[in-house]
């Protein structure tokens, strides 16, 4: 008896069945969530970027900073990212329908990035240390080992008034005295980005408490 056409019908079974499961289902699932709209604000979460954060995520991407950090929080059940102050509650699909590709990313040899705002907060100041961080990590977080991006950056000779845009160092070594260092149009994109990935929003099948 020839048992190949069963055969064959057993592996098309076989794929059609994990092929169902692993693409089509999550797909389906996951294709036709929406933002969702504040009763206060009427603003949506996840809120879509745009501007200048939405060349800093295609910097981002270019720099491979998802190689390093990634951008989910594991739920209180199953890792401490809650706890660590990372997220005040877990990332869930619907986090990342304005995001293509996501970057979720798969190793942490940085912190997880997902609320990098609100922990380090949005004003000048903020804005001064992502900049002074990404130009040299370990004068912000002593013993880094993130690669710094000083490409992103110029460092000239001040000429005349410093510019409004010099970056200021806890550490006057880092820029040779009579110098200072100013951000470029990507570094300005990069931070925007930064400040931009703020997850505290509530979700219906996300609560924040």
């Amino acid at each position: 008896m020839n048992k190949m056409p069963l055969l064959f019908l057993g592996l098309l079974f076989t794929f059609a069945l994990s092929w169902a499961g692993m693409v089509a289902i999550p797909y389906y699932q996951v294709g036709r969530m929406r933002p969702v709209l504040d009763d206060t604000t009427a603003l949506p979460s996840p809120p879509a970027l745009s501007g200048l954060a939405l060349r800093g995520r295609a910097v981002y991407a270019a720099n491979g900073c998802a190689n390093c950090h990634t951008q989910q929080v594991r739920q209180a059940s199953a890792g401490a990212d809650i706890a660590r102050g990372w997220g005040v509650r877990g990332t869930v699909s619907r986090d990342y329908i304005e995001e293509t590709p996501s970057f979720l990313g798969t190793v942490r040899s940085g912190p997880d990035l997902s609320n990098i705002a609100p922990r380090w907060g949005k004003d000048a100041a903020a804005v001064n240390k992502h900049h002074a961080h990404l130009y040299s990590p370990v004068s912000v977080t002593p013993g880094s080992t993130m690669a710094p991006f000083p490409f992103l950056y110029s460092l000239r000779k001040v000429q005349g008034q410093p510019s409004s845009e010099a970056i200021a160092f806890s550490d006057s070594k880092i820029v040779p005295a009579g110098y200072e260092v100013v951000p470029s149009h990507d570094a300005k994109a990069l931070v925007a980005y930064l400040l931009s990935l703020d997850r505290s929003y509530e979700l219906p099948e996300a609560p924040t408490e």
